[in-house]
């Protein structure tokens, strides 16, 4: 832990990191993504990122694996997406097995930097101009590539909406099917990432019992993002969804610059 975090008080560290993962639920269960870069990002002040993502690992894997089982269209989703699953955890397996760094400092803050400007140019120009869209035919050898790019961010930052996230935005899914299909995306990368970890010997017993506990305020920060979003019509999630991408965007790409 860095010396800011040593010297709060006890009382202090657990309303801090309350607050965080109520507030990375909260933003997850509106627009289905975001609880890997709220918390890490701002987890990231006080704490090592491969620290703050081993304190994500279970409330990550809880709420993705809930947000995947939530909508009606588990199967389609599976069958149509199973290339780009795959192909995201070969990507989480082989950033380790060639020896890149997993959510190293350096690479985590150079990776951030780029992942985060690539939001930021994405939901600008979708707020600005017409949508974008990728047609059924491109999705056979488009879905595997994007799979393992997203493996490859996912080692680096512990961040794994992208690319999924704006190729999942493209392919022009209604809101509960998009959201979905980010809970399953997000399922594996979480679990690719938690193999990862436990190989990199970055997990300890005191960060696992902390995961655990820090699910609860994860749990109610995404049942209350999951009312908001019910009541949000389509038109409007869409609007709300990028503009989510634009602040998380942003706050990504800040994080390699501190």
């Amino acid at each position: 832990m860095t010396a800011l975090f040593a010297t709060l008080p006890d009382g202090h560290h657990l309303a801090v990191v309350t607050a965080i993962f109520v507030l990375a639920g909260l933003v997850k269960g509106a627009i289905g993504l975001g609880l890997p870069l709220v918390a890490i990002g701002l987890l990231s002040l006080v704490m090592l990122p491969a620290e703050a993502a081993t304190l994500l690992v279970v409330p990550a894997l809880v709420t993705n694996v809930w947000q995947a089982l939530a909508g009606p269209a588990l199967r389609v989703l599976l069958r149509r997406f199973w290339g780009m699953l795959a192909c995201l955890g070969l990507g989480v397996w082989l950033a380790g097995a060639t020896g890149a760094a997993v959510l190293t400092a350096d690479a985590a803050g150079h990776a951030a930097t780029a992942l985060g400007l690539i939001l930021l140019v994405y939901a600008a120009l979708g707020l600005a101009a017409p949508r974008f869209r990728i047609t059924p035919s491109r999705e056979p050898w488009l879905s595997p590539l994007i799979g393992g790019l997203t493996g490859v961010a996912t080692a680096a930052t512990g961040v794994f909406s992208v690319p999924s996230a704006p190729y999942l935005t493209a392919l022009g899914l209604d809101k509960d099917a998009l959201v979905q299909a980010l809970g399953l995306t997000f399922t594996v990368a979480t679990l690719s990432l938690s193999a990862s970890l436990i190989a990199a010997g970055v997990v300890t017993s005191g960060l696992g019992i902390a995961s655990v506990l820090a699910l609860l305020p994860s749990i109610a920060g995404v049942t209350l993002g999951q009312w908001l979003r019910a009541r949000i019509s389509q038109p409007r999630f869409r609007q709300v969804f990028l503009i989510g991408l634009l602040v998380l965007g942003a706050h990504l790409a800040s994080r390699g610059l501190v």
